[in-house]
């Protein structure tokens, strides 16, 4: 008799990427926040410098371009503005609200308020100085670091993108939702720097440290269904 021949291994299973969690976004923003923070903190030469460079190009173009800064003042005063964004978010809490997911709404409205309460401490904290120009073209109070527009426009919409990513919305409207949120982060950024009301780090100190506080919301909501699921 014959034996019957062994059958052959089976294949490997494929190698799938590894998913950018929330909780991972939150370690890699923290740390790069961290850093960020210790160099302004520290008055660090290079970061010093490289902020005045773009800020001296940029107020000049400013100065020289009359209709492009009352374009720009009109965005982040009204477009852009914290309480424009904060007033999106309360929409987006009624709404969810509304569908019934009362701790999902609740969760949202706390982010925004922490996010404004983080703003402000760490204005406090830091105190580094605005700009200052002998023709400046716009004005702004208090401190500088970090921008509150900045983070501002980064947490209400990286809750926007969770909250109707969360409820399945895909397509162009995903996309459209998707690209309008991504202007707005950039946008608002820019304004602050055109206008010479902030350094460019201020600004990137508002994109990480909302961006941050957006995973860690995230993270957090996502850890809390799951435990509740179970």
């Amino acid at each position: 008799m014959h034996s019957a021949p062994a059958p052959a291994p089976a294949p490997p299973p494929p190698v799938r990427p590894r998913r950018v969690t929330a909780a991972r976004a939150a370690i890699v923003l923290g740390a790069a926040s961290a850093v960020l923070v210790a160099l302004v903190a520290a008055k660090w030469g290079p970061l010093y410098s490289f902020d005045r460079t773009v800020a001296v190009g940029l107020h000049r173009q400013a100065v020289a371009d009359p209709g492009l800064t009352h374009a720009n003042r009109v965005l982040t005063d009204w477009v852009w503005d914290p309480w424009t964004m904060r007033a999106l978010t309360a929409v987006a809490v009624v709404v969810v609200w509304l569908r019934r997911e009362r701790l999902l709404a609740l969760w949202v409205a706390v982010t925004s308020a922490v996010g404004a309460g983080v703003s402000q401490a760490m204005k406090s904290a830091v105190g580094r100085s605005r700009p200052h120009w002998p023709d400046p073209v716009d004005s702004a109070h208090f401190a500088a670091f970090p921008s509150g527009h900045a983070l501002t426009a980064t947490v209400t919409c990286g809750l926007v993108l969770w909250l109707v990513r969360r409820h399945g919305v895909s397509g162009w409207a995903w996309a459209t939702i998707l690209t309008l949120a991504v202007v707005s982060v950039v946008g608002v950024g820019f304004t602050r720097m055109w206008l010479g009301v902030h350094w460019g780090s201020d600004v990137l100190g508002g994109w990480l440290v909302g961006g941050l506080l957006v995973a860690l919301s995230v993270a957090g909501y996502e850890r809390l269904a799951l435990s509740r699921a179970r």
